[in-house]
């Protein structure tokens, strides 16, 4: 009887010691500790961090609420998780600090997916295509990027676009002087009283200007560098992640994706589950 104790004894600990070691491994992998959904379900709410001053990704209107394309999906988003979306603007050339520190939850603000990005962040799959592209009066003589040698150039601290121009590094090296704004409609206005000679910023974003403005502006042909966007999470905050990807996902393949990108661009320029 004794002898059969033991035995079982032993076989209990040799079992426990493998699910240990098996628990510690997974831990290590990051599965076990990571909690963000279910720490956003028991918080009731996600925190999106943006630049409010984006559009028409995010940006305030003239009742001075945040609207924009990416707030209607993430409004569809959060409602299908079932929590609160709140709205965080952040400084965009702090945003990752943002994120790390907790203050937000994600970063979804025409964000795109870069190598560098990617190695700090987890990010969904890409939604939107997008391209980096350089701003004008119209009336000006530029044509392509070589006719903007010994021009100044403005763009916005901390975005894609000067993520962009560090990686053309000859046209970075043609130009006289890069001038960085705190955001975009501050660039396009410096632009407009002749403070640089162009802007390099997102294609979406530079069209929605010109037709939302009205000003004589144009953009060139000949772009800077084609991207994608995403939206970005802490890089072991994966659940999360998955879970509002799961839920694009599902608006893709319902509709309402479709229904919400016609509204915002006149037809469904949308690459979920294409």
């Amino acid at each position: 009887m004794k002898r059969s104790i033991l035995v079982t004894l032993i076989l209990l600990s040799i079992l426990a010691l493998g699910l240990g070691s098996c628990a510690k491994s997974a831990a290590k992998n990051g599965a076990p500790q990571d909690k963000s959904l279910e720490t956003i379900k028991a918080n009731g709410k996600l925190v999106l961090g943006l630049d409010d001053a984006f559009p028409p990704m995010g940006y305030r209107n003239e009742n001075n609420e945040i609207v924009g394309y990416d707030i209607d999906l993430a409004k569809e988003v959060t409602k299908r998780l079932g929590v609160q979306l709140v709205l965080q603007p952040i400084d965009w050339n702090a945003k990752e600090q943002e994120l790390n520190t907790g203050k937000i939850d994600c970063i979804w603000n025409g964000f795109t997916i870069t190598e560098e990005r990617a190695k700090n962040m987890a990010f969904t799959k890409p939604y939107l295509k997008n391209a980096q592209v350089l701003v004008v009066k119209k009336n000006a003589a530029y044509q392509t990027l070589a006719d903007l040698k010994g021009k100044t150039i403005g763009l916005q601290a901390g975005s894609s676009a000067a993520e962009a121009l560090e990686s053309n590094s000859s046209f970075k090296a043609s130009l006289k002087q890069v001038v960085e704004f705190k955001d975009n409609l501050t660039a396009l206005m410096d632009l407009e009283i002749g403070g640089v000679d162009a802007v390099i910023m997102d294609l979406i974003v530079a069209n929605d200007n010109i037709k939302r403005s009205g000003k004589d502006y144009r953009i060139l042909s000949e772009s800077l560098s084609a991207e994608d966007y995403g939206v970005g999470f802490r890089k072991n905050d994966l659940a999360l992640r998955d879970a509002v990807q799961a839920a694009l996902e599902a608006m893709a393949q319902d509709g309402t994706l479709a229904s919400i990108t016609t509204q915002w661009f006149g037809s469904d320029i949308s690459v979920v589950g294409k």
